[in-house]
């Protein structure tokens, strides 16, 4: 039998390695779909999207979030090849992502009702109270750097491309949703700045479900 051949200890670390190979590159598709599907910033463009908004924010949500389920199940599956010094690594990353996933859902369901009865604030200072900035800061901060540090370590394991993209991505995609509040909302680089640093990243999470190793392409092929 194919079970018995594997071993008790193996059949775990293989549903293991599956479900994060199959949640990097779905994860990473998801995000890189709403990011490009994203309509207008401003309010007005908000308000005339409708649903749309709310949508491209809830898929972007969900890649986030099978991302994080792909970073756990990658770690678990190489924690003896790993050791405990990828531990600060992965978790933050771990928690970037999450933090990040939380300001997506406050973007997609807050701004579409300020679009409602302040459009002229919607992503600008003036529309940032104490509650929004305690998970925004902390994810502008967390993500990128989570993100700089698992490519840094993906790179020293091996996955050189995937390392180099996710990081370099993240980086740009994060800088791009700052401009926005140098720019303006009505500023297209701000869509191509995402855009640019997010097809990068999800790449990079697609390249890793296809190597033949673990989700995280945390060892060497």
């Amino acid at each position: 039998m194919v079970i018995a051949e594997l071993g008790q200890d193996e059949i775990p670390r293989t549903r293991l390695r599956m479900i994060g190979r199959t949640t990097a590159a779905s994860g990473g598709a998801l995000f890189l779909l709403g990011v490009v599907l994203h309509p207008a910033r401003d309010g007005a463009g908000i308000r005339s999207a409708g649903d749309v908004y709310g949508l491209t924010h809830d898929v972007q949500a969900l890649g986030l979030l099978l991302l994080a389920v792909s970073l756990a199940s990658g770690y678990a599956v190489d924690f003896q090849r790993l050791g405990r010094k990828a531990i600060p690594v992965v978790l933050t990353a771990m928690i970037g992502h999450l933090l990040w996933f939380a300001l997506i859902v406050i973007d997609g369901s807050r701004n579409p009702v300020v679009a409602r009865y302040a459009p002229d604030i919607v992503h600008t200072p003036a529309d940032l109270n104490t509650g929004v900035a305690a998970v925004v800061l902390p994810a502008l901060l967390l993500f990128p750097l989570g993100c700089a540090l698992l490519g840094r370590l993906l790179v020293r394991q091996g996955a050189r491309w995937p390392g180099l993209l996710i990081g370099t991505g993240a980086i740009v995609y994060t800088i791009g949703g700052l401009t926005l509040f140098v720019t303006g909302p009505h500023s297209p680089v701000v869509q191509i700045l995402e855009v640019g640093g997010a097809v990068p990243y999800a790449l990079g999470f697609v390249m890793i479900s296809l190597r033949r190793t673990s989700i995280a392409a945390f060892a060497r092929p």
